[in-house]
């Protein structure tokens, strides 16, 4: 093994303890450095940092620490491509890799069961099944998993591209590509146990992120208007076998429908082998781009198969949301919204994120990124959950362009916004946009739902579309997208709820 050509790196171990490891490990380096020149030595993976290492191995720049919560920045601050760690590095005098970036989850797969057929079973995949079952959702187990696969492969993007942007840096190293069975259930692979994959990431969008060739760019924000400009620096990652000759490199803006709204090459030139290398700026004036839309800023070398890509999205400069005639809305089941149930009336009741009820047992902590490692090993460390799941061909997210997972634009709600806990729902209720909870908990959880409420119909909105959101592009286009549904024949819900399970949502 000392001869394998890929063995070129050797740690003593990993993440080490103890009164005296760090004298330890200062002799156990040295010892090694001056026995075999074939490889760099370092203490240990994670730490400690000592004077001996030959490379750094350390958790510090990688997008969210053990702890971080919802302080960590993919969920406390506004989505985008210019964070690096040049910052850290620089401090050192030898390279860097980042420890166990990513660890982010995903819904278990229970398709994953029947492949143990020896004498280990997947009984905790099993309790999270009838778990799930017991709340009513065992045929949205794979919506689950598929919708929150994508949000996971969002997060290790980020997390990958930001090591990628570092100039200079030593690498990074996963938690692991496949899910970790053990330690509370890890499910942080985007493969799964048995290394095969699960149907939400192909290795070929991966390689796009994650590959000898990377194209970047760097975005202040992935949310416009259309009175602003789309502006990218653009750079590459190389670690190729040798520099790319006379490259030419390529950009678009292509819309979902597959039109190009821009594009154009940067100068001609060498790239050599490393990263934060420079290839050019690219500027797009957004006053002839139809909104609202989602584009994508696709980025490659002709003659190449390296690629790579960035969602953003494009918003009118304004967007009127007046209440439509016949629609209320109230922040409270109040007298008005009574009198509209008596009356058939229409009620959007708008549940301010700080009066969403959620019992201090079963406190549901929502954020825009995936679960950390998992509930069970962090103490609940939020967010508990794992993005959201809706249709996008419902009416009431017609004009509010979405996938049917969370996406960098839902940052802007769910950053303003409450989970709702519907178990009281009626089994089969579905929330037009689902939270999907912890796979312990398993509880229904919603941000949008519908419902028919004596003889009139309910819209219950648990996203702040209220304060603010003339300054908040995706707020204002959601709430006028619901109220030009509330205020069409499609806004028929047949879903009866009691006013009493409505007003439960809420605190006094």
């Amino acid at each position: 093994y000392g001869n394998h050509p890929s063995f070129v790196l050797m740690a003593a171990g990993n993440e080490p303890g103890g009164k005296k490891h760090v004298a330890y490990l200062s002799k156990w380096v040295t010892h090694f450095r001056a026995q075999d020149s074939r490889r760099l030595f370092t203490s240990s993976a994670g730490w400690p940092e000592i004077p001996e290492n030959q490379w750094h191995c350390t958790p510090k720049p990688r997008a969210h620490a053990w702890g971080a919560g919802l302080k960590s920045r993919l969920n406390a601050q506004p989505p985008e491509t210019r964070t690096d760690y040049r910052e850290f590095t620089g401090k050192r005098t030898v390279p860097v890799v980042s420890h166990e970036i990513g660890q982010w989850c995903v819904y278990p797969n229970f398709d994953e069961i029947p492949k143990y057929t020896g004498y280990l079973k997947a009984r905790n995949f099993e309790i999270f099944r009838d778990t799930l079952r017991a709340h009513g959702m065992a045929d949205q187990a794979r919506r689950f998993l598929l919708a929150s696969g994508k949000l996971q492969t969002l997060c290790y993007k980020e997390d990958i591209e930001s090591a990628l942007r570092t100039p200079g840096m030593g690498g990074f190293e996963l938690l692991d590509l496949h899910d970790f069975p053990g330690q509370g259930t890890a499910l942080v692979g985007v493969l799964d146990a048995f290394w095969e994959e699960k149907g939400y990431v192909t290795p070929a969008e991966y390689r796009r992120f994650c590959g000898p060739t990377v194209p970047l760019a760097r975005l202040d924000r992935r949310v416009f208007t259309n009175d602003e400009t789309f502006k990218a620096a653009v750079e590459v990652a190389h670690f190729g076998s040798a520099p790319l000759e006379n490259a030419v490199t390529t950009w678009k803006l292509v819309g979902d429908d597959g039109k190009i709204v821009a594009r154009g090459t940067l100068p001609r030139r060498t790239i050599p082998v490393g990263n934060g290398i420079a290839l050019g700026d690219v500027s797009v004036a957004l006053a002839p781009v139809p909104a609202p839309a989602r584009y994508r800023f696709v980025v490659g070398f002709e003659g190449t198969t390296s690629e790579n890509d960035w969602s953003i999205w494009v918003y009118p400069t304004k967007t009127d949301t007046p209440v439509p005639p016949g629609v209320l809305v109230v922040d409270a089941l109040d007298d008005r919204a009574r009198a509209a149930f008596d009356a058939g009336g229409r009620v959007l009741l708008l549940i301010p994120p700080a009066r969403v009820r959620n019992a201090d047992a079963s406190k549901v902590a929502l954020g825009f990124s995936s679960i950390f490692w998992n509930t069970a090993w962090t103490r609940h460390q939020p967010p508990t959950t794992l993005g959201i799941l809706c249709d996008p061909r419902h009416p009431a997210l017609a004009g509010f362009p979405t996938d049917n997972h969370s996406d960098w634009q839902w940052w802007y709600l769910i950053s303003r916004a409450g989970a709702m806990i519907l178990d009281e729902l009626p089994p089969g209720a579905r929330p037009i946009v689902q939270v999907i909870d912890d796979w312990v908990t398993a509880r229904k959880l919603g941000l949008v739902f519908e419902a028919k409420v004596r003889k009139g119909r309910l819209l219950v909105c648990s996203i702040d579309l209220q304060g603010g959101a003339d300054e908040n592009p995706v707020a204002r286009q959601m709430r006028r997208s619901l109220l030009q549904y509330m205020a069409g024949e499609r806004f028929a819900p047949t879903m009866e709820v009691a006013e009493e399970v409505v007003a439960r949502l809420l605190t006094p």
